[in-house]
């Protein structure tokens, strides 16, 4: 992992400071992960609303609109609210398939006043993309990303 994706919430926490707007905040915060991450091909939120995961803002392929908690990956970590990373998405059962160019994914569940809110997604044309390391970076990223949310 180089300088500067050790530095990227630092980036995210100064970046979003100012920013009292949900969408701006998911907006820029989609927009800089994707901006210091190499190969990923779509990274973005879903956002809880009424029992069901509606699509945020992204950067990357047209996505899916609706989620159902407890679907594919996303709906599965919004269920028991925790990170899930899929080395294989052919081999995650019910895996929702938006990019067919998408081979693994990470998705970690965002907490706003202890409440579910939604996921930061993000999914990588490469197989077994997501190392413990970068884990960790993307669950600090969704804390800067609730902290932001929470103002």
């Amino acid at each position: 992992m180089n300088e500067s994706k050790e530095k990227m919430n630092q980036y995210l926490d100064d970046l979003l400071a100012g920013d009292r707007f949900e969408m701006s905040v998911l907006a820029n915060a989609s927009a800089l992960i994707k901006q210091m991450t190499e190969d990923i091909n779509w990274v973005g939120f879903y956002i809880l609303k009424e029992g069901k995961l509606y699509l945020g803002p992204f950067q990357g392929k047209v996505a899916c609109n609706v989620i159902d908690v407890g679907k594919g990956v996303c709906g599965s970590s919004a269920k028991t609210g925790k990170t899930i990373v899929v080395p294989d998405v052919t081999k995650f059962p019910g895996h929702i398939a938006c990019d067919e160019a998408s081979k693994s994914e990470l998705v970690v569940p965002i907490f706003v006043n202890d409440k579910l809110y939604g996921v930061l997604d993000l999914d990588s044309a490469s197989l077994n993309r997501f190392k413990e390391k970068e884990v960790r970076l993307f669950e600090e990223a969704a804390q800067v990303v609730s902290k932001h949310l929470n103002k």
